[in-house]
């Protein structure tokens, strides 16, 4: 009984930051560093939409993920596990159920952890997880293949 005021509504997502440019969608522990990435991002004048995916069985009922695909035509889906794991789950979901790689300018990308078990630590996290300059790095290279004069290379 001692349940509190918190309910997280089942297969609704939450888009935590609106954005014209890309479509970032994470879950966990990797959604408050995509939320500081996305802070970076502006700075360059790149406006990232950031969601909160939330809920995985069910995942987004309401498609509003394709609605922010359909504004930004771009996505990156971001996780902490390893390749092919959930980020992948949610590519499909996005891209095959909701139908979203009718609206994408560019290829749907992931961004996961190392394909190996992470060192333990914050430092172990760091290394082995995605990292603000990850994120940051993946982002600009896709908006530089859209526009390369606005997004020169990065060295």
């Amino acid at each position: 009984k001692n349940l509190g005021e918190f309910c997280t509504p089942i297969g609704k997502v939450e888009i935590l930051k609106e954005g014209k440019d890309i479509t970032l969608v994470s879950y966990g522990s990797t959604l408050r560093i995509v939320e500081k990435a996305a802070k970076e991002l502006i700075e360059v004048g790149i406006d990232a939409e950031v969601i909160d995916a939330q809920t995985l069985l069910p995942f987004d009922i309401e498609m509003e993920v394709l609605e922010s695909v359909k504004k930004t035509n771009r996505l990156l889906v971001i996780d902490e596990d390893v390749p092919g794991g959930c980020s992948a789950y949610l590519l499909n979901e996005i891209i095959e159920r909701q139908g979203a790689f009718k609206y994408l300018d560019s290829a749907p990308q992931t961004l996961s952890a190392k394909a190996h078990r992470p060192a333990y630590g914050s430092d172990g996290d760091y290394f082995s997880k995605p990292n603000r300059e990850d994120i940051f790095e993946k982002v600009y290279s896709i908006m530089h293949e859209v526009h390369p004069d606005d997004y020169p290379k990065l060295r």
